[in-house]
């Protein structure tokens, strides 16, 4: 018991919130974080209006899910080969300065081609900038020591979630004053600032002998990455499925006004950002990822099962709260324990795989709930939610359950 103590106390000294005795000095971590954050509010604060906009501007709803899709798909396709260039390299920088460039040139697009084809591309790159978020993560956990990795992610998805947060706040209170040109605008000048302050971060390049492919690869094999990128990828692809998607279509049926529909995003974006920072606490290390993620799970097939079915805008804006608590806990330690024995020099491809197995959901889970909505009913396709999520809650206590006895 006085070890176990011993070592709780030990893990407690480092928990500052702004503090990192191993890697970056206290302002260099303050402007990664100011970064972090105008790169997903630049991300983001056009996505709960892009839908309603388009449809506006005539374009039709198969162009509309092909503009949807893009984003996903080429962080699909870039993830994984940048996250290899991320280790080759030994650097990190450069693609965090990528990454706000894009974000800014995407909003560019918008603004100048304010229609379907605008748009298209503008996904492509906003895809393109979202590839690079390997390099912010790697970046930022390597000056972290190995106990305090889960402490380190939920910090930095704490930042992102907030970045997203401001960003639907700052839509909702605008879009219908000053319309998607000035939201897309701001967008354009937060992916631009993440680019200056990108700039300003101090790296310095690790020496190492040259890690040949098969060898960076190899990292992607284990069963804990894959257990945990599956995980990941029903996370994210039921998050971006409901709450990004067809809760705000539920909610527009239910008779919600578009700032209802901007709201209920802000509601479930305050909870994100609050069980991140639940999620990086001594209260939740308590309990740790074996319990927290089968059961986060279980909570997100709850709400797949409550929100088509209680026909009341005011207990979905309460149901929100629960996937919240998925994007804040259970992406949280999804991405942690992927990565928990994975060697430094190994981290950003297999950061890359991580993050391209769960592209796959964030393109796939919408396309299919959509066709089952379709040929059914949004209750079908929330009710397969909710069984994908049991599922991946069954096989995580297994993993965990088999991990103990050998």
């Amino acid at each position: 018991m006085e070890k176990e103590a011993v070592k709780m106390d030990q893990f407690h000294k480092s928990e500052n919130l702004l503090q990192n005795k191993k890697g970056m000095s206290r302002n260099q971590e303050i402007i990664f974080l100011i970064t972090v954050t105008l790169f997903w509010f630049a991300q983001y604060i056009y996505i709960p209006y892009q839908t309603m906009f388009l449809t506006a501007q005539g374009v039709t709803g198969s162009f509309i899910g092909v503009i949807v899709g893009a984003y996903g798909i080429s962080q699909l396709i870039l993830r994984f080969p940048l996250g290899m260039m991320a280790d080759l390299a030994g650097r990190h920088k450069y693609f965090i300065v990528i990454g706000g460039l894009a974000s800014g040139a995407a909003s560019l697009f918008r603004v100048l081609l304010p229609g379907g084809l605008g748009f298209l591309i503008a996904n492509l790159l906003s895809g393109l900038a979202s590839s690079m978020w390997i390099s912010f993560m790697v970046f930022y956990t390597n000056g972290f020591s190995v106990k305090e990795q889960q402490k380190a992610t939920s910090r930095i998805i704490f930042f992102n979630n907030l970045g997203m947060l401001l960003g639907f706040i700052t839509s909702t209170l605008l879009y219908d004053k000053a319309g998607m040109k000035t939201i897309c605008s701001l967008s354009l000048a937060g992916g631009f600032l993440a680019f200056l302050f990108g700039l300003t971060l101090k790296e310095t390049p690790e020496r190492r002998e040259k890690i040949p492919v098969k060898e960076l690869i190899k990292a992607c094999g284990g069963t804990r990455i894959w257990i945990f990128a599956l995980a990941a990828l029903i996370q994210q692809g039921i998050q971006l499925s409901t709450t990004m998607s067809f809760t705000t279509q539920i909610l527009k049926d239910l008779g919600a006004s578009a700032a209802l529909v901007g709201l209920a995003s802000i509601v479930y974006m305050i909870c994100a950002v609050g069980f991140a920072g639940f999620a990086s606490s001594r209260l939740c290390a308590k309990r740790g990822p074996r319990f927290w993620i089968p059961a986060v799970f279980i909570i997100t097939a709850i709400y797949c099962l409550l929100v088509p079915t209680v026909n009341s805008i005011g207990i979905i804006f309460m149901l929100q709260i629960l996937p919240g608590m998925s994007t804040g806990i259970l992406f949280s330690y999804t991405a942690s324990e992927a990565m928990k024995e994975v060697p430094k020099e190994k981290k950003s491809t297999a950061m890359g795989f991580f993050q391209a197995v769960y592209a796959v959901g964030m393109t796939l889970f919408p396309v299919i709930t959509g066709n089952v909505v379709a040929k059914y009913s949004m209750q079908a396709g929330y009710f397969v939610l909710a069984g994908i999520a049991f599922t991946g809650s069954i096989f995580v206590y297994i993993f965990y359950k088999v991990k103990d006895k050998v």
